[in-house]
């Protein structure tokens, strides 16, 4: 299955106008989360793992207690792809 494109900076900042939470950063869709422990940040983490493994794409992320930063990328492409706004979405429905 062949790996999407690099999206061009039109179409990322229509996707981002529908993800208010998230920011270009350094070339990267971005988004910090605060929840009120280790333990719910965890639990955050790991469904959004298991999204991640079943669609192969998989985000660039620290956690330290109870904060989430994330970057996404798609590095088969060196840019922004469709893989990273749809992981973003998902991101949003269970944030």
């Amino acid at each position: 299955m062949p790996r999407p494109s690099k999206l061009e900076e039109s179409a990322i900042l229509t996707a981002l106008a529908s993800l208010p939470n998230w920011a270009l950063v350094a070339g990267k869709l971005h988004r910090e989360l605060a929840f009120p422990s280790f333990i719910d940040a965890f639990a955050f983490m790991t469904r959004v793992a298991l999204f991640a493994e079943r669609t192969d794409h998989h985000p660039e992320w620290f956690n330290v207690y109870g904060k989430v930063r994330i970057d996404l990328w798609t590095h088969d492409c060196g840019g922004i792809s469709t893989l990273d706004i749809e992981l973003a979405r998902f991101i949003e429905s269970v944030a």
